[in-house]
């Protein structure tokens, strides 16, 4: 029997379908009386069993609230987080209907209206996630990471130091060091002027929102954090930046959020920069060094960078 298999009998689980192994290995699994769940096995060294049942408890209050997201699922004895023999850590959530609203590296579907429409309203729904999270209290063991003005663009970022990629030529690593200058800067000015920040998804990808006949779901909140609120629109912009509608679909993400939140709509490119930035350092330590990745996500923080600092 797999430590996958294993994990899943807490919950009386069968018939696994690895979904994708990234951050986590997540399968799709069979419940009892015919339910479905994704059963997620964490990989050890990113998450604690402390961020990881924090992030639980996020999703449980925002699902209570009747927000489209995945509410935890206790395992047969009432735990949420079940410790497997390897090290990891297993988790249930609610089964999410829905096809990814896109894929990494590949254009959107559909007609830019269609497309728009879709980016209108998952604007609306990540400001709807904002605004129910500012009327929780959180627990006082909350822990979660931080994507603040140092967990950005600090000496020591959550996912690296994206200025020393040992991708970088020495002139590119020169341009990523004026980056993180140019948007560390900006995010000063912006929480001097009383920049909205508080708990957030931090991970808006087209592969993590489920579209189910129009209706859009927020999934996968593995990397939620506390940040800068305009984080989460600069997330999903940082996918588009290659897309041939890309200021139709920065303009109807904004105006989705905007009409429940204010929106400084000229920070937003600066939360997309510092996305891209900060994806750089992602790749550092997951992927193979020969991982083309590497190079587009390199390639991408230097085309934002030159386009949102003007040069």
């Amino acid at each position: 029997m797999t430590e996958a298999e294993k994990a899943a009998a807490a919950w009386g689980g069968f018939e696994l379908r690895l979904l994708r192994n990234r951050e986590n290995a997540v399968f799709a699994m069979r419940l009892p009386g015919a339910g479905r769940a994704a059963l997620r096995l964490h990989r050890q060294g990113y998450q604690s069993a402390a961020a990881i049942r924090s992030e639980l408890w996020w999703c449980a209050a925002l699902a209570r609230v009747g927000l489209a997201v995945p509410a935890p699922l206790p395992a047969a004895g009432g735990e949420l987080l079940v410790p497997l023999a390897d090290g990891r850590l297993a988790s249930a959530i609610a089964w999410v209907e829905g096809a990814p609203l896109g894929e990494a590296g590949r254009p959107l579907a559909g007609s830019l209206s269609d497309q728009a429409r879709r980016h209108r309203a998952l604007g609306r729904l990540i400001a709807q996630v904002h605004s129910a999270t500012d009327a929780l209290t959180l627990p006082a063991d909350f822990v979660r990471p931080h994507w603040d003005l140092d967990g950005l663009t600090g000496e020591q970022p959550f996912w690296g130091r994206f200025w020393e990629h040992p991708a970088l030529s020495r002139d590119e690593a020169t341009v990523l060091r004026e980056a993180r200058d140019f948007t560390r800067e900006r995010l000063r000015m912006h929480l001097a002027q009383g920049g909205d920040s508080g708990l957030i998804h931090a991970d808006v990808l087209r592969e993590n929102v489920l579209v189910n006949d129009g209706s859009l779901s927020l999934i996968d909140f593995d990397d939620c954090g506390i940040g800068f609120r305009l984080y989460d629109l600069g997330t999903v912009l940082s996918q588009d930046l290659a897309e041939p509608g890309f200021s139709t679909l920065a303009t109807a993400l904004i105006e989705g959020y905007g009409s429940l939140r204010p929106v400084d709509s000229a920070m937003v490119p600066v939360f997309t920069l510092a996305r891209t930035l900060a994806s750089v350092g992602w790749t550092a330590p997951r992927l193979a060094p020969d991982d083309p990745i590497h190079r587009s996500h390199i390639a991408r923080a230097l085309r934002c960078a030159a386009q949102v600092m003007g040069r």
